[in-house]
């Protein structure tokens, strides 16, 4: 079962034009999970030399869309999150963990963690986000 959960997450990740665009890649799933990271480089930063805030959010609505996508068992999308960011990130590799906490027929809720990863293997938290995603239209319920 993971190898078709695995497949059927990277096959539509690889259809996501943006996520190529940015460079960013799918590096875990699981039932309920999902790891997305994308490598730091000046094109996606601020004027600050911090990885801009889009950018997180961009990783923190993938990842918590992908967790709750698997959880349901399919296609889904983003009904609406939420993003709190903690510090600026500064770093070589940014890598957001989201997970679904509940699940229900039709939605799961999702909590992401985006962290900041330094040469030497550093961690630190930049952003939490918390969302609901839905199936996509056309599942069955």
């Amino acid at each position: 079962m993971t190898t078709d959960l695995t497949r059927f997450a990277h096959r539509i990740f690889q259809a996501q034009p943006f996520s190529m665009f940015l460079g960013a890649e799918l590096t875990a799933v699981g039932p309920d999970s999902a790891e997305i990271r994308v490598v730091n480089r000046p094109e996606i930063q601020q004027q600050h030399g911090f990885v801009h805030g889009g950018v997180l959010s961009y990783l923190a609505d993938n990842a918590l869309t992908f967790a709750g996508g698997l959880a349901l068992g399919g296609d889904a999308l983003t009904a609406e999150y939420k993003i709190n960011y903690v510090r600026p990130a500064v770093g070589d590799l940014v890598v957001a963990r989201a997970e679904a906490t509940a699940t229900t027929r039709r939605q799961a809720v999702c909590q992401c963690s985006v962290y900041v990863v330094s040469e030497q293997g550093e961690e630190h938290l930049v952003a939490v986000a918390q969302g609901t995603i839905v199936r996509a239209g056309g599942q069955e319920d």
